[in-house]
């Protein structure tokens, strides 16, 4: 299954992502869906899927404090120091109203 530069430039453009004609001739992109048409066409009756990560919990660990009362030091990080005094860190402004 062949696609034409239009089609392949459309569906970049759904991606948002910018090619030049001269990458798409670069790419062989023909070559990766007969690749991928060769994986679909595999048979796997029988074949145990693998874990799916989502189904497993990680192990947790109990919250210990190890070093209490840090403020100041984790303060003397803050190189702007508009908002020490006050007991936070000044970050510049990212949104408007």
């Amino acid at each position: 299954m062949a696609f034409s530069k239009q089609q392949l430039h459309k569906f970049a453009d759904l991606i948002h992502i910018d090619i030049s004609d001269e990458k798409l001739e670069q790419m062989n992109i023909d070559s990766v869906i007969e690749w991928l048409n060769k994986l679909q066409k595999i048979d796997t009756a029988g074949v145990e899927p693998m874990l799916n990560p989502a189904e497993h919990k990680l192990p947790l660990r109990d919250d210990i404090v190890t070093e209490p009362n840090m403020r100041s030091e984790i303060m003397a990080n803050d190189p702007d120091t508009a908002g020490v005094s006050r007991g936070y860190f000044a970050v510049p402004k990212v949104m408007d109203e």
